[in-house]
């Protein structure tokens, strides 16, 4: 594994990799991606929870570009409503600022606001948020092509609560979002584990791939967009 900053580490395999698209934060920040706490209120939290699970128009989220395959992602999307995306792009443009000083860039577009909802079993598989991964015959990876140039930089932005042990639709257990390629300095793979009203923030090429690990218990909610930018 190599470093990429000070705390987090990247399994050697990157290097072997052909990444079109691979690009790094400043190597002395202490991680490579940003987690904000407290973007959003408990009280907004909740009602775009609530809004969620009353939903009844909710559909089932498709691949990018395909058609819906639970054996790789079983996820459903709801739509937010216009107080509540007013609420959103509030809490965001106060933070736009230090999302682009971090990762020196730009930001330009941004796509619509995903509301994903993950219930008991739901979860998404490994991939990269602008490129496809490459296997070869024997299905071993061998490169990434990238099929998404306008995301540049995801953000993940957090309604529910992590807790091992959940009593409330506030709260979920298992659901942790993975990075499969990071790792900390004993080799253990990054896992975070956000509280309600974080927002996560990472680049979106290889370096980044990611899963969202099957929900065990409770219901997980994030607001998720990809931005394109300025590097």
């Amino acid at each position: 594994m190599h470093q990429i900053s000070n705390y987090v580490y990247a399994r050697d395999a990157l290097r072997e990799w052909d990444i079109p698209t691979k690009r790094l934060p400043n190597p002395y920040h202490d991680f490579p991606y940003m987690v904000l706490e407290g973007v959003l209120r408990p009280s907004e939290c909740r009602a775009i929870t609530e809004a969620a699970l009353a939903d009844r128009e909710a559909v089932q989220a498709a691949l990018r570009g395909r058609d819906i395959d639970t054996a790789i992602r079983k996820t459903d999307i709801h739509t937010l409503s216009f107080g509540h995306r007013a609420s959103y792009e509030e809490r965001f443009a106060a933070v736009r600022r230090e999302i682009e000083t971090f990762f020196s860039l730009s930001l330009t577009e941004s796509t619509d606001v995903q509301v994903l909802g993950y219930e008991k079993g739901s979860f998404y598989v490994k991939h990269s948020d602008d490129s496809s991964e490459l296997r070869d015959r024997e299905g071993h990876t061998v490169g990434f092509l990238p099929v998404a140039p306008t995301r540049k930089l995801t953000t993940v932005l957090f309604t529910t609560s992590y807790t091992p042990h959940p009593t409330d639709s506030d709260h979920f257990s298992g659901g942790e979002l993975l990075f499969n390629y990071l790792c900390d300095a004993s080799g253990h793979t990054i896992t975070l584990r956000p509280e309600a009203g974080d927002m996560v923030v990472f680049l979106s090429n290889p370096y980044f791939s990611h899963e969202v690990l099957p929900v065990r218990e409770g219901y997980r909610l994030s607001l998720v967009q990809w931005h394109n930018a300025h590097i």
